[in-house]
């Protein structure tokens, strides 16, 4: 199992760790602030150094179990043996992106009243998919509740409920594709203000206004339907 130093602290740059494994397919940790691909945000990136070596991680992902945590290091990279004690230091800059886009898309929840049918979020662009008929969404209204949103300087938290009280408000579920995990005991909340309240395993910003100004970069018809809302930081589209 890998401590996840980033559920409690999205903003921990770096953090010392002992490696537990450490095979082609990964470098396995005993605690970590690198986020695994999960939910549609794309693992984190960044380096892990020991005495004498250093790996370029490429990519995080799931291991073998829901904690578990496998850091992808480059091509060629040597890898550190069992028991070595690193220090982890994170591409911030394509993390905070991510943080931002991830806690805008949550506003885009708010700002389009339909279910999520799918999702991804990136450094540039991030696009929700919604199931909603074709003449159901206004490009410059959604452009000025996101911004609203953002400008309101919204405090985000997290908080957690059992499984039994998860399955009991459904209405909590935004996202048609990605189902919260079960089984686990517990389910994680992100909340904005009091505008929105959804599982999500996801790092986020502590404040919308961390986010800066968006834009909406296209809307896309997907199916009879399925509409796919890009957005972007405002000047980037």
């Amino acid at each position: 199992m890998t401590e996840l130093l980033f559920r409690d602290d999205a903003y921990a740059r770096g953090a010392t760790a002992l490696v537990v494994d450490a095979a082609p397919e990964g470098i396995v940790l005993d605690r970590t602030v690198f986020y695994a691909t999960a939910g549609g945000q794309p693992g984190d990136s960044g380096a892990i150094r020991w005495a004498g070596g250093e790996a370029t991680v490429a990519d995080t992902r799931k291991g073998a179990t829901p904690d578990e945590i496998r850091h992808v290091a480059a091509d060629g990279a040597a890898l550190p043996a069992p028991g070595t004690p690193v220090e982890l230091a994170l591409d911030w800059e394509r993390r905070y992106r991510h943080m931002r886009m991830h806690t805008a898309l949550h506003l885009l929840c708010v700002a389009v009243p339909g279910d999520v049918t799918g999702g991804q979020i990136g450094a540039e662009r991030s696009r929700l998919d919604f199931n909603l008929p074709g003449d159901a969404l206004d490009a410059a209204a959604i452009t000025a509740r996101l911004n609203e949103l953002v400008a309101a300087a919204l405090p985000i938290g997290t908080e957690w409920i059992t499984d039994e009280e998860m399955a009991a408000r459904p209405e909590l579920v935004r996202t048609m594709s990605v189902k919260p995990p079960s089984g686990l005991g517990r389910v994680r909340l992100v909340r904005i203000g009091d505008v929105d309240l959804q599982p999500c395993g996801g790092t986020h910003v502590r404040n919308t206004a961390e986010i800066g100004a968006l834009a909406i970069a296209k809307i896309e018809n997907k199916g009879k339907q399925n509409r796919r809302v890009v957005i972007t930081f405002a000047g980037e589209a």
